[in-house]
């Protein structure tokens, strides 16, 4: 088939949607299809075979998209429609496939062209809304809500990333198939054994330290207050003990900094910036604890699974975000409390059992999550849409 693709995203970047896609492209072109992808002017360009990135055209006075809604995106995504609208007019496509508010253009060119139409859900747009800050505004969260049923209700298939995704799609009671295909394969390789020593020499760390690592966003969402605090309970009994923190903007960088140094925790807190992808595995390979604190939202985390297969031990709040791929038999689960996150840090580092819930991760990474998997799910709902 050939594949119209819509993402609104500045594609390709290393954070969790732009991962998505690539891998959700790569699983297509690997099964035969191929994709032109409309996309924002912003990001890095990919070279795979079967893949035509197509670029909108920047607007003036934007130069960057940050994660999550912002009044940036209206005029982004009033050009990307633009730019797909041409695509669809001047190409034959076979079929229209959307990342998250794509699907409203989406939907509107299928009907244009009489394609079906599959909606990649990699979030509940209301949900957005009050996760990056704009829960005062209620007509805006029911507008997205208006539009997020639309687009599924006008789909003709919908992939969701996660659990709690196909439940809100579910409760919405209409007769579209629905496909969980787990973000596992876009979340990093594993690490190799030894290259995190190269890691602890650059960051001035012995092999007897105990690391802590944290890898991701620094969104008011991913519960770095927590984890700060947490800390700071954890070296009362393992003084040693560093937290290294990946990724983050400067400007957020600077403020976690900040917020450590208000909290008299600077030494054990070590703030790399971002870092490129495939450096994180070694600094999976130098860690001895991966931590995800998250206090609120539903989705999964996407470094869930790159932490799954590092066969390191997870510790994790106790939160439907992290449950609906994570147990106790294969992580830590806390209560979303800084003494609570501080014992199962302590635990992770000191208790000889917790080897054991590593190797365990790394087992159902290996099965439940791996990318024959992701690839195999991805067939099925290419299947379904022809059907």
């Amino acid at each position: 088939m050939h594949i119209l693709m819509i993402a609104p995203e500045p594609f390709f970047e290393p954070r969790g949607t732009p991962f998505s896609e690539f891998h959700r492209i790569r699983a297509l072109t690997s099964l035969g299809h191929t994709v032109d992808l409309v996309t924002y002017p912003f990001g890095k360009d990919v070279n795979m075979p079967g893949l035509r990135i197509v670029r909108s055209i920047k607007p003036p006075f934007v130069s960057r998209v940050g994660i999550g809604p912002s009044w940036a995106k209206v005029p982004l995504d009033t050009l990307l429609s633009l730019t797909a609208l041409r695509m669809a007019l001047t190409t034959k496509y076979d079929a229209i496939h959307s990342h998250e508010e794509g699907g409203a253009i989406g939907i509107v060119l299928a009907a244009l062209l009489g394609k079906p139409h599959l909606y990649d859900m990699h979030s509940s747009l209301p949900q957005q809304i009050t996760n990056f800050g704009y829960g005062n505004a209620k007509w805006l969260a029911s507008l997205f809500g208006w539009v997020e049923r639309l687009m599924i209700k006008r789909s003709q298939v919908v992939i969701v990333i996660c659990e709690d995704l196909e439940d809100t799609v579910k409760a919405l009671d209409l007769p579209v198939p629905t496909i969980l295909i787990e973000n596992a394969a876009g979340s990093g390789a594993e690490p190799s054994e030894g290259t995190g020593q190269a890691v602890r020499m650059s960051l001035g760390l012995s092999d007897e330290t105990p690391i802590v690592l944290y890898t991701g966003t620094f969104e008011a969402y991913q519960g770095l207050g927590l984890l700060f605090d947490a800390m700071g309970l954890v070296r009362k009994s393992l003084p040693d003990a560093r937290l290294v923190m990946v990724g983050g903007e400067p400007a957020q960088v600077e403020t976690a900094r900040q917020a450590v140094d208000t909290l008299g925790q600077s030494e054990g807190v070590i703030f790399t910036g971002q870092r490129p992808a495939e450096e994180i595995p070694a600094y999976l390979d130098a860690a001895n604890a991966l931590v995800s604190p998250r206090s609120s939202g539903t989705n999964t985390p996407l470094k869930i699974y790159q932490y799954l297969r590092s066969g390191r031990p997870i510790v994790a709040t106790r939160l439907r975000t992290h449950t609906q791929v994570l147990n106790d038999d294969v992580s830590i689960l806390t209560p979303a409390t800084a003494s609570g996150f501080a014992e199962g840090i302590v635990r992770a580092l000191t208790d000889p059992a917790a080897t054991d819930i590593g190797r365990r991760a790394r087992d159902l990474a290996n099965t439940k999550y791996s990318d024959e998997a992701f690839v195999e799910k991805t067939r099925r709902a290419y299947e379904v849409l022809l059907r």
